[in-house]
């Protein structure tokens, strides 16, 4: 099983190029963020012919998430609010950012983490809400049991070897202490950054600024993450960034990410038959 990520910028925008890459890379799930568009106006039917079904939260202009697979979509989950009741859940499900759904046995949970803007900002200060509020999401979706892939734009260069430039950059936004210990918080010891599992070096990024030429320059960041229970860490691969897709013409600021997943496990003769007695 194939998983992507991908921030697309507009699904609109980028619809072409979108449905090129999925008819060429044939991924079952393709989780999107920013989509930039209200549930009306998503454009279903292109991916539907392609095989896909799809399940969304958008909103006009901004944010936007949604979770397209050849497979089936189970128990569909939208907002903080799906599993949290508290006040700060409520308030954040206002902006469109959170979607999960089961798919084979898996919970694919789709995330667009708040930008910040800067530390000085009153959306630094949101942003840190709702990584906390992720947090206590996470403590509570544990109880289902469920494998977990969380994919997303998280904003957060999780360390120095995520940004082209970390000593200039490091503890600013995308890469303050307070951002990042706030991921790592909520990922806690249940999800392991499984691009790392497999790359443990610098100079890999996912997003290209469209300002100052930083993709003819390749000044990246690594924010676009893929986060795996240990159930699936031992399931994993690979994981790739598909950088050639942000030379495209017109395209989105961000690359896709994929993670290969042997999954479902498969069940030998001697468990098949243990199962059946």
């Amino acid at each position: 099983m194939q998983i992507a990520t991908w921030n697309v910028n507009s699904v609109r925008s980028r619809l072409e190029q979108v449905l090129a890459w999925l008819e060429r890379e044939r991924p079952e799930v393709l989780c999107l963020q920013e989509t930039k568009v209200e549930d009306g106006s998503f454009p279903l039917e292109p991916f539907t012919s392609l095989g896909y079904g799809a399940v969304i939260s958008g909103q006009k202009a901004y944010n936007g998430v949604a979770i397209l697979s050849r497979l089936p979509l189970e128990d569909v989950r939208i907002g903080f609010d799906a599993l949290l009741s508290d006040g700060p859940a409520l308030a954040l499900a206002e902006q469109k950012r959170v979607i999960s759904a089961r798919i084979e046995g898996v919970r694919v949970l789709n995330l667009y983490v708040p930008n910040g803007s800067s530390l000085q900002s009153e959306k630094y200060a949101y942003k840190l809400e709702w990584l906390a509020c992720l947090r206590r999401y996470l403590d509570v979706q544990d109880a289902d049991g469920d494998p977990l892939c969380m994919v997303g734009d998280f904003n957060i260069a999780l360390d120095d070897r995520d940004i082209h430039d970390p000593q200039r950059l490091s503890g600013g936004i995308m890469a303050s202490d307070h951002e990042r210990d706030a991921l790592r918080l909520a990922l806690d010891e249940r999800l392991a950054d499984v691009f790392r599992l497999f790359e443990p070096d610098t100079g890999h990024w996912s997003w290209w600024d469209y300002r100052s030429g930083a993709w003819d320059r390749d000044s990246g960041w690594r924010i676009d993450h893929i986060y795996l229970s240990e159930q699936l860490q031992e399931r994993a691969t690979d994981c790739l960034i598909h950088k050639a897709v942000r030379g495209n013409e017109k395209p989105s600021d961000h690359a896709p990410v994929v993670v290969q997943l042997q999954w479902p496990p498969e069940v030998d003769d001697d468990e098949e038959e243990e199962e059946l007695e």
